[in-house]
């Protein structure tokens, strides 16, 4: 979960959103796809950027992954403004991927390497805002 503190650190914490990193493939891959979602109401604030960052150095620097996808509908804007935030490139356009809302539905492809963030996505990300 994706979790945010209203009041200052002695608040509880409230969920604002999810982040999963599956299909980790190990062997000569050593890859995963992330995906994530964020209340509506804190779009815009820097949290899905922030998740998918810390996220993706641990994937690469704990976990020892190489490389991590991520898969967006072509409509949803918020979600492509953090891939490009965050320097993933886009690699292709994945005809009818997903099953969502009844209908087979066509994303967006996007990778990053951990050669690529030698210092770290949330590093990149920091540097600049």
């Amino acid at each position: 979960v994706i979790t945010e503190r209203q009041g200052g650190l002695r608040s509880s914490p409230v969920i604002v959103g999810q982040l999963t990193v599956s299909s980790i493939i190990w062997g000569s891959a050593r890859m995963a796809t992330l995906g994530y979602w964020v209340d509506q109401a804190r779009a815009g604030r820097g949290i899905a950027p922030a998740s998918v960052a810390m996220a993706t150095d641990h994937c690469f620097r704990v976990l020892g992954l190489h490389r991590m996808e991520i898969n967006i509908r072509p409509e949803n804007r918020p979600s492509l403004r953090v891939v490009q935030k965050l320097g993933f490139r886009e690699e292709g356009l994945r005809k009818r991927y997903l099953h969502i809302a009844g209908e087979w539905a066509d994303h967006l492809s996007f990778a990053i390497t951990a050669e690529e963030v030698p210092e770290g996505l949330l590093a990149r990300l920091a540097s600049s805002r």
